[in-house]
């Protein structure tokens, strides 16, 4: 039988709690099958990999002169929380080599954190916590001693850090609330960012130099293109499809996870990765840190943060 603080609903005891006092309950967050969960994570894995690789050789290896027509390729299906991370990311792909955009790309894991921290009220557990440091740590290592250091490069990487951790926060924000499903969210989201995209592209004179680059009459490089423009409507809809089903926290996880295969591959991708022991070293303990990373969100669950006050004003549903 319910105590007298419990609210009999069904047979099953839920830890959900209901704040009293007038305060407004927080909505129900779904639950979706493992087998689910994990497939939409290696989706997302998979078209991301593929991503950074074939954008590394259209815009470093063939030499294309703009990132943002690229970009404008890609926006079409892309949402708009993701429009920085397109435009930045790839600015930061064709200045800083594969290696160093993998290891600044960790600092997006932190941001994340303390984003769903002040946005959902998710606290990381201690050992999550200790890994997102330890690649941190790796990456100013590596940093420290990078013999292609770009600062243009390096500015761009940390404006799609700041893209895509709020992007990725306020995706699950939405998607919970049922504000829009996935598919909502990507149109709706593309067509904003369209025309914004295309004035971009002229105002740079990017459209000019698109139109004089000496490639279109290869057919190889016109495949790896169009596989790039593709490529940036599957990253971008299997990484709402991820947050959907897990959290932004795990997704930004399976993005690091993934990168252990694409900071080794991308040592001989584009060419211009300078090897040096310390930044080596660096590399690969931010690599290690990724690796704990992934272990401990996929087997730790994170809990809200709760004060002596908001515990006294609780009292626990019982639910079906």
């Amino acid at each position: 039988m319910a105590s007298p603080d419990e609210v009999k609903i069904g047979g099953n005891v839920s830890n959900i709690t209901a704040p009293c006092s007038g305060e407004r309950t927080p909505p129900v967050v779904r639950e979706y099958p493992t087998v689910a969960r994990v497939l939409a994570a290696l989706l997302y894995a998979v078209t991301s990999f593929l991503t950074v690789i074939v954008n590394k050789i259209v815009l470093t290896t063939r030499g294309f002169p703009s990132f943002l027509a690229l970009g404008l390729m890609q926006v079409w299906p892309l949402p708009v929380f993701y429009f920085g991370i397109v435009i930045f990311g790839l600015g930061g792909t064709k200045k800083v080599s594969v290696p160093m955009f993998v290891v600044l790309r960790r600092f997006s894991n932190l941001f994340v954190m303390v984003g769903e921290y002040i946005v959902l009220g998710v606290v990381a557990s201690r050992f999550v916590q200790f890994t997102v440091f330890l690649m941190i740590l790796g990456a100013v290592i590596a940093a420290s001693n990078d013999l292609s250091f770009d600062v243009i490069g390096y500015t761009y990487i940390f404006c799609a850090n700041i893209c895509s951790s709020s992007g990725g926060v306020y995706t699950k924000k939405k998607l919970d609330l049922k504000v829009l499903d996935k598919d909502g969210l990507i149109f709706y989201n593309s067509l904003l960012m369209l025309l914004p995209t295309f004035l971009l592209a002229c105002a740079t004179g990017d459209i000019d130099k698109v139109l004089e680059y000496p490639r279109w009459n290869s057919a190889s490089f016109v495949l790896l293109f169009l596989l790039a423009s593709l490529l940036g409507f599957a990253v971008n809809y299997t990484t709402v499809l991820c947050t959907q089903y897990n959290s932004a926290l795990t997704t930004s996880i399976v993005g690091v996870l993934k990168n252990v295969l694409v900071t080794y591959v991308g040592m001989i991708i584009g060419g211009d990765y300078q090897f040096s022991i310390v930044n080596f070293l660096g590399i690969n303990i931010s690599v290690v840190g990724g690796v704990m990373y992934s272990y401990a969100v996929f087997w730790s669950k994170p809990t809200p943060p709760t004060s002596a006050a908001s515990l006294a004003t609780r009292r626990r549903v019982v639910i079906l």
